[in-house]
């Protein structure tokens, strides 16, 4: 029988921020699809919940309670999860701070709220894909999916430490694919428009959904399910060949 190339079943995927919105999505699409995600949150209890959800609908999953920004709590979720399955083929650097911050002149941004969102956003990634470089380079093969955001190419007002931190992903992804190839690791961004998701956004009201809407060539609200076929498609067979790219998933929103 030929092989499904967008097959990604009994793959071990690590998703940070899995304990809602788009994290949450992606460990039930993957989960379904016959893989293990493992959860990755610093909310324990959350990402015990979502467990407890792909395990009622009959996949599997780990939950591990994360600190994407300190590298001892990134390193014993990488052996937790080596010592459960052996081996680590995927790892989706999805958490960040976005939805909890207020849009406001980039000179009225607090230092600490800089600071922190600098920390969780690119640190943290940093340190997840350092975590897991080793176990995919002794495996010779692995992938690393990095999520930016549409805000960078628009340069979106309001939130200049957001769509810095989301800038320095694209660059980081275009380095780890050039250090990381030669093991037959492929490293990728996924650049997200606004997608609705249970989290509530502390600056998003019904007129800026309209606006972003407005700008579309498709002209609906981004939905979860939009983003799968992104990440599944980074994540198996069919993407062999791509590495270092960014792909935006936006409704036409950005052209890059």
């Amino acid at each position: 029988m030929e092989q499904n190339r967008f097959d990604v079943s009994n793959r071990i995927v690590v998703i940070t921020g899995a304990g809602q919105g788009l994290g949450r999505e992606y460990a039930h699409a993957f989960a379904k699809e016959g893989a293990t995600p493992v959860l990755a949150d610093i909310n324990g209890e959350n990402v015990k919940k979502v467990a407890g959800e792909i395990e009622a609908a009959g996949g599997q999953a780990l939950a591990v309670e994360t600190d994407v920004t300190d590298a001892a709590s990134v390193d014993a979720m990488v052996a937790s999860t080596l010592d459960s399955h052996g081996r680590i083929d995927v790892l989706i650097n999805n958490a960040a701070i976005f939805a909890t911050l207020p849009q406001r002149p980039f000179d009225e941004i607090p230092v600490d709220e800089w600071e922190q969102v600098i920390r969780v956003n690119i640190t943290g990634s940093y340190l997840c894909a350092r975590a897991v470089a080793p176990s995919m380079r002794a495996a010779n093969q692995g992938r690393i999916i990095n999520i930016s955001s549409g805000t960078v190419p628009q340069g979106v007002p309001g939130f200049m430490h957001y769509v810095t931190s989301k800038s320095a992903i694209i660059g980081m992804t275009r380095v780890l694919a050039r250090e990381l190839s030669d093991h037959n690791i492929n490293v990728n961004t996924l650049m997200p428009g606004y997608t609705t998701t249970e989290v509530e956004h502390a600056s998003m009201d019904d007129d800026l959904h309209q606006f972003i809407q407005g700008k579309r060539l498709v002209k609906r609200p981004g939905v979860p399910d939009d983003l799968i076929g992104a990440v599944i498609f980074l994540s198996s067979p069919a993407s062999s060949f791509i590495s270092g790219q960014t792909l935006a998933v936006c409704g036409g929103e950005v052209m890059i």
